[in-house]
């Protein structure tokens, strides 16, 4: 968490932060004993257990806008108000979807080690271009929507898919409104805007990418338990899709263990849940939700 938040936090309350306790949750339960508001990121389970610990919490602040990692039918219970830190890491992750559509698309850089060997694997490395392609972006919220307008300054032409967004919203003049099925055919570019809920968990499976375009891309920066991992990494190694970029895992952190079905697939780019965690987003994230504790709990002084 940023400095200058936590100061602005330490102007009115004692704060304890140690980003640490993630990993000692018994430190983390007797922690919680006198405090009135609890701020994590995405790894710690805010569940009936841990708030069990905290009688006196009134607020949560998440340090990222997803909240499959809050109970909030158990914090509604308790009365304890729970604030993402909602568009403050949008151009973050709107940035590293571009780049890893990029990156794919063209194909060349990882490409330094074979250069540096003196392989010059010219012929093998000529890739895709962008422009005039298609972005298909499954849910068509802010940062989905950040990623549309990039993608179309480059040419691109952006189909999406949102259950949730009334067809009369003004964001579908910017985007083609598509069935997923139908999304997934066209789009050269799929590109995950969805929370992690049972009806969205693995909704990007077998069949559905089996329905994608040969040679297509797809980038999962939401929430790894709805991408099919295993299904995926088939595909991908059969010569189905042209590449995939992964920033969020079923297993967070992605364990050895987990991660043995991505061995040896060049065409793919991991990365450990960073999309959103630049250094201007980390502030943004940090301020806001800093701001949003301290309202709150002057709200319910």
């Amino acid at each position: 968490m940023d400095e200058a938040a936590l100061d602005n936090l330490r102007q009115r309350y004692s704060v304890t932060y140690d980003p640490s306790l993630v990993d000692n949750p018994d430190r983390l339960q007797v922690e919680l004993a006198d405090a009135v508001a609890l701020i994590v990121r995405n790894r710690t389970r805010v569940n009936a257990s841990l708030l069990d610990h905290g009688p006196h919490l009134r607020c949560v602040g998440r340090l990222g806008v997803g909240l499959d990692n809050i109970d909030l039918d158990e914090c509604r219970r308790r009365n304890i108000v729970v604030h993402p830190a909602t568009g403050a890491n949008d151009l973050s992750v709107a940035e590293y979807v571009m780049t890893g559509a990029l990156m794919l698309l063209r194909g060349a850089w990882l490409s330094t080690a074979a250069v540096a060997s003196g392989s010059w694997p010219r012929q093998a490395l000529i890739g895709r271009e962008l422009a005039g392609r298609t972005m298909g972006l499954v849910g068509f919220g802010a940062i989905a929507r950040e990623v549309a307008w990039r993608a179309q300054a480059m040419g691109m032409q952006i189909v999406a898919h949102d259950p949730h967004l009334p067809a009369d919203n003004p964001a579908w003049q910017s985007a083609r409104n598509m069935s997923l099925d139908g999304l997934l055919e066209v789009a050269d570019v799929v590109s995950l805007h969805v929370p992690l809920t049972p009806a969205t968990a693995k909704m990007i499976g077998a069949a559905q990418i089996a329905g994608m375009k040969t040679g297509a891309v797809l980038i999962n920066a939401a929430r790894g338990g709805v991408v099919d991992e295993q299904a995926l990494a088939d595909a991908l190694r059969a010569g189905k899709l042209g590449g995939a970029a992964l920033d969020v895992f079923e297993v967070e952190p992605l364990t050895a263990e987990a991660g043995a079905k991505f061995v040896g697939i060049p065409n793919l780019l991991l990365t450990p849940h960073i999309a959103g965690v630049t250094d201007e987003s980390n502030v943004r994230v940090s301020s806001v939700i800093a701001e949003k504790v301290l309202a709150e709990l002057e709200r319910t002084r």
